[in-house]
């Protein structure tokens, strides 16, 4: 695949320290980091390493990644192997897509406490999934199924959700049959909406008691018990917004899936048009109007401004797995639920490997010109990779 013709970190590089000049009054030591890892990504500034090819002997100077899992350059890395990994655990079955959205009025709750809130997000959708699915009014199983998180919009405002991919079905009670849900159903929405709303908001009023929550700028008032229990009672008020998509075919179709969900960040390098005059044009979908394909222009600082609206607190892990899939319980029910479905699991690679072919050197990619395997042959710090450089002309003239 070509690489887009424009990137975040062209955007960083141009308007960035204009950018942080302009906004040191809200920018954080995370922020900073953010936007310093973008525009470092893939340059001689986080060093490098050569690449042979084995077959033709081409070579290549690679230049490292930055890690950063907010950088859109890096994302692609990380999601194929976590796919990989998973692939081993998807289950035989049809997969259904559950979409669990935070009412906007709380949206700038989350935004000020995003530890707090997204925790309760990730925590509460589980349980309704979990309670719902084991009474025997509804599925009557025990399910397990991940989750993801999203802060955004297509148009890169702050709109937090769940993303939760569940296999349709689950392990009856007693462990000795599977129970799959009906062929175009799986659980009731309006009731999952209830739930879950009633769920979230018990644990805010329990979170503001135990003094968990912060209230800054505009949203000090919100620390007073009344107006918090009046912000409370308004959402409350108002249906909540659970979707759920019709079930989608089995374990194949589902990885491609998981793909467009696990390692998203707020917008793709593909989504972006063009940069000019401190103008940015970007793609959106509009699923208003049929998913329909439209341009959004806005001024590069405000850009900048959504994008870092959806940083992550340190360490926070936003793909969590719950039910029959959770740490805990994986390596003995999943086993369970592939002898219940008459399949057995995918071997991973890495198990099958010798241990005299982990020595082996590792393939960094594949050759351009001949699509041989590409071998890392020499490692380089920055400073190395500076010693290596050409002369710069400038100073040379001068």
């Amino acid at each position: 695949m070509s690489r887009p013709s424009l990137e975040m970190a062209d955007l960083v590089r141009s308007a960035g320290r204009n950018f942080i000049e302009r906004n040191r009054s809200w920018l954080n030591r995370l922020h900073l980091k953010v936007l310093t890892a973008i525009e470092r990504c893939r340059t001689a500034a986080l060093g490098g390493h050569l690449d042979e090819c084995v077959r033709c002997g081409h070579r290549v100077i690679s230049f490292n990644s930055c890690r950063n899992r907010h950088c859109p350059k890096c994302q692609a890395n990380a999601r194929d192997r976590w796919l990989a990994a998973r692939q081993r655990e998807l289950l035989p079955t049809r997969y259904v897509h559950v979409v669990f959205t935070l009412p906007h009025e709380l949206a700038p709750l989350a935004l000020q406490n995003k530890q707090v809130v997204y925790d309760l997000l990730f925590r509460i959708s589980a349980e309704t999934l979990l309670e719902l699915a084991r009474d025997p009014q509804h599925l009557g199983a025990d399910i397990g199924f991940f989750s993801v998180l999203h802060s955004w919009n297509q148009k890169l405002q702050h709109h937090p959700h769940i993303h939760c991919v569940v296999p349709a079905g689950g392990l009856s009670p007693d462990r000795t049959h599977w129970i799959p849900s009906q062929q175009k159903f799986f659980l009731p929405v309006d009731v999952l909406a209830e739930v879950f709303r009633g769920k979230f908001t018990e644990a805010l009023k329990e979170a503001f008691a135990h003094n968990q929550l912060g209230f800054h700028g505009s949203m000090k008032p919100l620390g007073r018990p009344k107006v918090f229990a009046q912000l409370l009672r308004q959402t409350f008020r108002n249906k909540w917004v659970v979707y759920s998509k019709r079930p989608f075919g089995g374990a194949e179709h589902a990885l491609r899936y998981l793909g467009c969900y696990t390692h998203r960040v707020a917008i793709s390098n593909r989504r972006l048009v063009s940069f000019a005059d401190d103008q940015v044009t970007f793609r959106w979908r509009d699923s208003a109007h049929h998913n329909e394909q439209r341009l959004m222009t806005l001024h590069v600082n405000e850009f900048l401004q959504r994008f870092l609206l959806h940083v992550l607190p340190p360490g926070f892990v936003r793909i969590r797995h719950f039910g029959f899939l959770s740490t805990r319980k994986r390596s003995t029910l999943l086993p369970l639920c592939f002898r219940l479905l008459h399949a057995l699991a995918v071997v991973p690679e890495a198990a099958a490997t010798s241990a005299g072919n982990r020595s082996q050197p590792r393939v960094a990619w594949l050759c351009p010109q001949c699509h041989g395997p590409m071998l890392i042959l020499e490692r380089w710090t920055a400073s190395q990779l500076r010693f290596r450089s050409p002369p710069n002309l400038h100073s040379t003239a001068a």
